[in-house]
């Protein structure tokens, strides 16, 4: 492998979130007494393309225990959370920066590594996984640049610093932020290097958490097109590896031009299979949260025939059981599908944009109160009625369900 370009130097307009006091206060403190600290990583990246810069991190050869120090003594709270690897966290005034030690790797096994402190700026953007990620800033805007990032990241060229293969086998889930970065910021064709390592090396994916694939796999449909990526995974046998069994990738396709905003687990639904159990597999095969589980058990196990929601009746009661958030993304899947209209999709949104929530005028304790026995009947009981209501349009009032209440009790 040849040796790097010497660094490319070049100065950006000072950002906002570079000049705003939190971190002016942090870089003067992380700088007194001949120490340094330089912005790096994504929130580098992002600022020289243009695009909103959401974690700010920095790196210095400050060892952590005297990042710690530093911090303290500043007034910031400070959190060690992961003193090992050299990473601690500073919160000033609310706003959280990961602040990690320059590091050179010692030993790598596919997942971990073992890392040592270093004052080497090049050692350490040598060890990162891509050269648009190896780039440092100083806080007036200085960019200093290794392995050609700037030009990469210019051209949308996703390459790895370095060997490609070296750099997957050193953390096996890089191949998948290869796909990952390549669907947000690759145009044309993938470094060819890059792409037959991970490809390559997909297999060892087995190897890595559920949670750090899902991660990845949810940023990698959060792209506003992840359909030429996933064409490009699928072809190589790729996302096998990661959830296997998907369907075809036709309905992203339908989606991203139907739903250019939609999230991702809108379209993890797409690609998933459809059917009673599915919502749970993909679940406990990812890791998703109850939050996730629950709204991909709606997408993939809809209480009834989407196509039916243009009825009137089963609209309300799907806005009232689900919201209408939920019912938007269920029409819109089923467009995606062909099983239900654009025009339809259209009627949807209208119905939802008009909604008002509702809820039930009475509680269990009104029924105790008529006399009901505590238990069964009034669950029995509060579920019939809210049926009713729901299917008389929510007309009844207060008064018209207690009556109703009191001859399904037969008081």
């Amino acid at each position: 492998m040849s040796l790097p370009a010497p660094p490319v130097r070049l100065t950006i307009t000072p950002q906002p979130w570079m000049t705003r006091p939190e971190s002016r206060a942090l870089l003067t403190a992380l700088a007194r007494d001949g120490g340094q600290a330089r912005f790096v990583g994504g929130c580098v990246r992002d600022a020289l393309a243009g695009r909103a810069v959401k974690d700010v991190d920095l790196a210095t050869p400050l060892l952590p225990e005297e990042v710690l120090r530093r911090c303290a003594a500043a007034g910031f709270k400070v959190i060690p959370t992961g003193l090992a690897h050299g990473t601690v966290t500073a919160i000033v005034n609310h706003r959280p920066y990961e602040i990690t030690t320059l590091r050179r790797d010692l030993e790598t096994d596919g997942r971990h590594a073992v890392v040592a402190f270093t004052d080497d700026w090049q050692a350490d953007a040598a060890r990162r996984d891509l050269t648009m990620n190896a780039l440092f800033c100083d806080g007036e805007g200085r960019v200093t640049d290794f392995f050609g990032g700037i030009e990469d990241l210019r051209a949308g060229r996703v390459r790895f610093v370095g060997e490609a293969r070296r750099r997957i086998e050193e953390d096996y889930l890089r191949l998948l932020r290869f796909f990952r970065f390549q669907a947000h910021y690759g145009k044309g064709e993938p470094d060819l290097e890059g792409l037959r390592a991970a490809v390559e090396l997909a297999p060892q994916l087995e190897r890595i958490s559920a949670e750090r694939k899902r991660d990845e796999l949810l940023k990698l449909l959060a792209a506003p097109d992840p359909l030429p990526v996933l064409r490009l995974m699928q072809k190589h046998g790729v996302l096998a590896h990661v959830v296997p069994g998907l369907r075809g990738l036709n309905t992203v396709a339908t989606l991203v031009h139907l739903a250019p905003s939609s999230d991702a687990l809108l379209r993890l639904a797409a690609i998933l299979p459809h059917g009673k159990g599915r919502a749970a597999w993909a679940a406990g095969k990812l890791r998703l949260s109850n939050e996730d589980r629950d709204r991909l058990s709606l997408l993939l196990e809809p209480p009834s025939d989407p196509s039916g929601l243009m009825d009137a009746a089963a609209l309300r009661r799907a806005f009232y059981t689900h919201g209408p958030a939920s019912v938007i993304d269920l029409a819109r899947l089923a467009v995606a599908e062909k099983t239900l209209a654009l025009a339809d999709l259209a009627a949807v949104q209208a119905a939802a944009a008009a909604w008002v929530p509702r809820h039930l005028p009475v509680k269990g304790q009104d029924l105790l109160d008529l006399g009901l026995k505590p238990g069964r009947q009034v669950g029995a009981v509060l579920r019939e009625l809210e049926r009713w209501w729901v299917e008389e349009a929510f007309r009844p009032g207060r008064d018209a369900l207690l009556t109703r209440a009191k001859e399904l009790a037969r008081l």
